[in-house]
């Protein structure tokens, strides 16, 4: 086959969020202070992506070196899993957020340990589910009438994939919601208790909703063209129209590691460590809610 431009870019994003998430991977799993419930719904989120990168490029690898039909069920499965594991992450670390400033008091408990782990379970199950639909036999090979905007999947499994997207997203956007409302409570007590002017309370206030319209506006702008096109396009369009809505979805992958694990301090602490070649895995770490991840 002669190379497609876009493949090719698809390709070198899939590199990109390989090695950006790999780092994350790394430093969390052989970091023993980063066991805390947030630091595991990073780690999900990281492995999530690292897994869509890695899809990326052996799907360009098999479509264009190795062409095998069985082989590209394989690949759209683990892109299915892993994409759809991504999003599923980021909602679990909007329900810890969300939470850890709705029960401070009780945040730090066995009983956040047990939810995280459900959490976590529920959203590798429930995505390894949906990748195994094409290889179980849900896919368009022997029927092509049948086939989605992104081939072997099916256009009902599509649509399936595109709901649950939505259904994520309303989620994600009532908990960031209801998120804005605490933390500009939160601030005006603090305000009110330490006398602060109101000019600061309206910094902090506008802080706090600045970051979290960019966590939403990030992952509305890369995901919501890729679904609402695949609730309306056909396997007839131009392939052109997959690739140009699919490619931001892959980026969220891409900005995923700077928005939650990058900016975290204590993640920062061990890279700099890294860097400076005196890496020590039991380094002293400040607890954080998180919030402020």
């Amino acid at each position: 086959l002669a190379l497609n431009p876009w493949d090719i870019i698809l390709c070198i994003s899939g590199t990109i969020i390989s090695c950006e998430n790999a780092i994350v991977v790394v430093v969390i799993f052989y970091t023993p202070a980063f066991r805390a419930p947030m630091f595991l719904l990073i780690g999900s989120l990281a492995t999530a992506d690292l897994l869509a990168g890695l899809g990326l490029i052996l799907h360009f690898i098999f479509v264009y070196f190795i062409p095998s039909e069985a082989v590209s069920l394989l690949t759209v499965g683990l892109l299915v899993t892993s994409f759809t594991a991504s999003v599923s992450s980021l909602l679990t670390i909007t329900i810890d957020r969300y939470l850890s400033l709705y029960n401070a008091l009780t945040y730090y408990s066995e009983r956040t340990v047990t939810r995280t782990y459900i959490m976590l379970i529920l959203t590798w199950g429930a995505s390894i589910c949906y990748g195994l639909l094409p290889i179980m036999g849900w896919n368009c090979l022997k029927e092509p009438s049948t086939c989605s905007i992104v081939k072997p999947l099916t256009k009902n499994h599509l649509i399936i994939l595109s709901i649950s997207f939505f259904m994520v997203f309303a989620v994600m956007l009532q908990l960031y919601v209801q998120i804005c409302k605490i933390v500009c409570r939160h601030a005006h007590q603090i305000a009110v208790q330490r006398h602060f002017l109101a000019s600061s309370h309206y910094v902090t206030t506008r802080k706090g909703i600045a970051t979290l319209a960019v966590i939403l506006g990030t992952f509305a702008s890369c995901w919501l063209p890729f679904a609402i096109y695949c609730l309306l396009g056909d396997y007839s369009y131009p392939a052109l129209y997959t690739y140009v809505t699919l490619l931001p979805a892959t980026y969220n992958s891409m900005i995923n590691p700077v928005i939650y694990a990058f900016r975290n301090q204590e993640i920062q602490k061990v890279l700099w460590t890294v860097c400076c070649g005196c890496f020590s895995s039991t380094m002293p770490f400040r607890s954080r809610s998180p919030s402020d991840v």
